[in-house]
Parts: C-alpha cells; sequence; structure tokens
C-alpha cells in the first residue's frame, strides 16, 4: 500500500534521527525529500507546499537545538501528516441499521458491498444485501453470486425496473436482519436524475449510513466527487477502495480530508478480509514502518468469524488446541494476505528488511506443515507431544508427506508459539490495547519469528 511514499517517509525521518546536527543543507534535502514523495503520491501542491514550509521554519528555527530539535521536527511531521489524512469516524451499529451505498461507476461499489457484509457478518450480525440498481446489466447477480459466496442472502429482482417496487417487497424480509447494504445505480457523473434517485431511495429506506465508495486511483477528482456527493446527499462517510495498487491514494484520501467527507473504510485487495477501518494514525505508524496491530486484530476477525475465535480460546482453556487447529489457523492466515503484509503490521517488524525469497520460503513451508499434518494419524493431529517422544513417527510422516524431519520439528516448534498468541489474544478487547502490552508481544512473538 503506497510503497513508494512509505519508504520515504522511512528515508525523511531516518535522515532526521540519524543526523549528528541539522544544518541548512540537510534540511533543504528533507524538504526536497518529502515534497517529491507527497506530490507523486498525488496529494495536493499547495497542502504538501504549506506543510514543508511548517518544517523548514521549525528546523531552521534557533530556540530549538539539538536532541530536543530532531525529536520536534519528527512529532511535527507526523501531526502535519496526520492533518492531511483527516479524523477518523468509527461507525457505531443500533438495533437495525440500513447502508445506503453509492458510487460511479468502475469504483467497486458492489465488491465492497460484500466485504463490508462479510466484515459485519464476522463479528455477529445478522446481515442481507440488496440490489436496488436497476440499470446496470447483471448488477443484481453479481451481487448475488458475491454474497452467495459469503453464505450472506441476498434479495435481488432482475425483471424488477423500479426500485421502490424491490424494496417493498422484500421489506417484510429485511425486518430479519440488523444491517442492511443497499446496492444503488451507478452513473458516469453526478447528474441531477442520479441525484434525484438517490434522494427517493434515501427517503425509502431511511439509512442510518450513507457511504460513498471511490476509487484511490482517481486521485485529486476525489475532492470534486467528495464535495459533490456531500452536498446533494449529505454522505456521512467514504470507503476507498484499490489502496493496494496505486500511489494516487495519497490524494484521494487527503482530498476527502479537506471537504470534511471522512474515510472510514479502505480496500486493500480483492479477498473478502481486504477491508480495513480507516485510522490515521493506525494508517500513518504502518507508513513509517512502524506496524499497526490494531488493523492485524481486524484482519484476524474478518477472516475467523467471532464464534471461531471464542471456540478456539475455549480449546486453549481446556488444553485441547490440536494440529488440525493449527492447520485451520494456517489457512486463515493466508486469507490475511502475503507474510511480508503481515509482517509489515507488526510492530518492531514494519522496518524489518526481510528478503523476498525467505518470506517465500515461509510460505511453502506453511504449504508443507499442511501436507504433514494429513499425513499423521488422529491420534498424533490431537496430542502432538507423542511426536517428540517417538521420533520414529516424524520420520514416517516425513516420508509419507514428502517433507522433511527438520520441517516437521519446526512446524511443532511454531504450533507451540501459535497456542501463546492465541491466549494472548485475550488481551486484546475491542477497545484496543495499551502501547505497554503492544510492546510486550511483538518483544516476545517478534524475536521467534524465524526466516
Amino acid at each position: 500500500m503506497l510503497d513508494k511514499l512509505s519508504s520515504a517517509l522511512k528515508k525523511v525521518t531516518d535522515k532526521i534521527a540519524n543526523a549528528i546536527f541539522l544544518d541548512t543543507a540537510l534540511v533543504e534535502s528533507i524538504v526536497k525529500d518529502l515534497q517529491r514523495a507527497l506530490i507523486e503520491a498525488d496529494v495536493n501542491v499547495s497542502l504538501v507546499l504549506e506543510l514543508t514550509q511548517k518544517i523548514k521554519k521549525t528546523a531552521l528555527d534557533e530556540r530549538i537545538s539539538g536532541l530536543e530539535k530532531k525529536e520536534h521536527i519528527i512529532r511535527l511531521i507526523h501531526d502535519e501528516l496526520i492533518k492531511l489524512l483527516g479524523e477518523s469516524r468509527e461507525i457505531k451499529l443500533g438495533k437495525i441499521n440500513v447502508f445506503l451505498m453509492l458510487g460511479l461507476y468502475g469504483q467497486g461499489k458492489t465488491t465492497t458491498i460484500a466485504k463490508l457484509a462479510s466484515y459485519y457478518a464476522k463479528r455477529g450480525h445478522r446481515v442481507c444485501t440488496i440490489c436496488l440498481d436497476v440499470y446496470r446489466p447483471a448488477a443484481a447477480e453479481q451481487l448475488k453470486q458475491l454474497s452467495d459466496k459469503l453464505n450472506i442472502q441476498a434479495f435481488i429482482d432482475p425483471k424488477e425496473k423500479n426500485p421502490k417496487k424491490i424494496w417493498k417487497n422484500y421489506e417484510s424480509e429485511l425486518k430479519n436482519y440488523d444491517l442492511i447494504i443497499v446496492d444503488t445505480a451507478g452513473r458516469d457523473a453526478l447528474s441531477d436524475d442520479l441525484i434525484k434517485e438517490i434522494k427517493d431511495i434515501s427517503n425509502l429506506t431511511k439509512p442510518t449510513e450513507t457511504l460513498l465508495v471511490m476509487s484511490a486511483d482517481i486521485g485529486q477528482t476525489a475532492k470534486k466527487q467528495a464535495r459533490t456527493f456531500k452536498e446533494a446527499v449529505n454522505i456521512s462517510g467514504v470507503i476507498i477502495t484499490k489502496m493496494d495498487s496505486t500511489a494516487k491514494g495519497g490524494g484521494a484520501l487527503t482530498a476527502c480530508a479537506e471537504v470534511k467527507a471522512p474515510v472510514i473504510f479502505i480496500g486493500t485487495g480483492e479477498k473478502p478480509a481486504d477491508l480495513e477501518t480507516f485510522d490515521p494514525e493506525s494508517f500513518l505508524s504502518r507508513m513509517l514502518g512502524m506496524g499497526d496491530l490494531k488493523s492485524l486484530m481486524e484482519k484476524i476477525h474478518s477472516v475467523i468469524g467471532k464464534e471461531q475465535i471464542e471456540e478456539t480460546q475455549k480449546k486453549l482453556q481446556e488444553g485441547k488446541f490440536t494440529l488440525k487447529d493449527f492447520q485451520a489457523q494456517l489457512e486463515s492466515m493466508e486469507s490475511i494476505g502475503s507474510m511480508d503484509k503481515i509482517l509489515g503490521m507488526i510492530p518492531g517488524l514494519g522496518k524489518a528488511k526481510v528478503p523476498d525469497e525467505a518470506l517465500e520460503v515461509q510460505q511453502k513451508k506453511a504449504k508443507n506443515w499442511k501436507h504433514a499434518i494429513n499425513s499423521m494419524t488422529k491420534n498424533e493431529q490431537e496430542n502432538p507431544e507423542i511426536l517428540e517422544k517417538e521420533t520414529s513417527r516424524i520420520q514416517r510422516i516425513a516420508k509419507g508427506s514428502g517433507t522433511t524431519t527438520s520441517e516437521i520439528r519446526s512446524m511443532l516448534k511454531q504450533y507451540k508459539m501459535l497456542k501463546e498468541m492465541i491466549k494472548s489474544q485475550s488481551q486484546i478487547s475491542e477497545k484496543g490495547m495499551d502501547q505497554k502490552t503492544i510492546m510486550k508481544l511483538a518483544k516476545k512473538f517478534g524475536r521467534k519469528m524465524k526466516f
């Protein structure tokens, strides 16, 4: 996500931290690096100049000296970037919730609806989707296919061309759900006809949230789009998609902040779990290579449902966490994303320079571990400690699964570590963790990771 900007910001902060003293030449170099990085990320030029002028003024202020000046500048860069990204806003669900989803063509609205449905379903909510887009060919079928894959109920009527009738026909069934996500028609541009239709649907569905879906690659056009939708239909928040594939995301994020349209979620990939709540502090922390455990835990909750997490915790308390459970966790980790994406979210490892080939080896190991577990007897899967007592079993499993004995021993070590990590999750509530707990976990598990 925004790799160029991330590496540039790390370079700037490292330059400041490692400088013996801050002379004019170094300050100019830092300012140029920062300007180039932000402009390449499509942040508005006037905002970039305003930010860098503040930094330059502080850096050359003779009243602040030594270590205090370096800390002051790094803190200033952090605070000013947070301002550019805007304020965070969290959606709090009530007893009955209706999300009205808006967006122009090609922004990823329907795919985002499926991700949003999965996000809340995994957190224990009764979620359904309904298609009120009666213009785009196959819109209803696309929503149904995406919803079916996630076991989410989708209400569609492809033959009906009146969105009001579709809503009325399903109104009694919709009462069985606490979150209804409404797909609406898009256009190439925000026309008067579209505004009228959105207002009519809004009056009909009485949404608790009106969310605009925008693609990150539209850059500064996001400012005009967010402002126009906000003025026309009073959107309550924005979801920015395709944040995994473009450096233009900086423009979309800062543009929304400028017009006071809070970004609530960002899409970072194609999988259902690739939807993250947007928190400027956490986002910047990851950009600076300082990790983001909050988003990592959110991803885990997006892949592993609330009931499954509670069941795993119960098994651990009863001492029943088996290698089959470990195998299920490995499959869940694959759904979260690549190893480098996960590492980037762990404090202390975000700046770690792990070679690509090492990450590939680790991912290959995980696949071999799954083969090894499938080659075990039920007794071995449920009581892995017998493998350490009777090493002949390890040799038999390695031969049967096409792996090596050292890989199986490595797997058993990781199995034990994962047991500890899941136990530590009990310290993590939805309110988050304090800094002391975060650092404790990072220190405990970060040094145990072998590549």
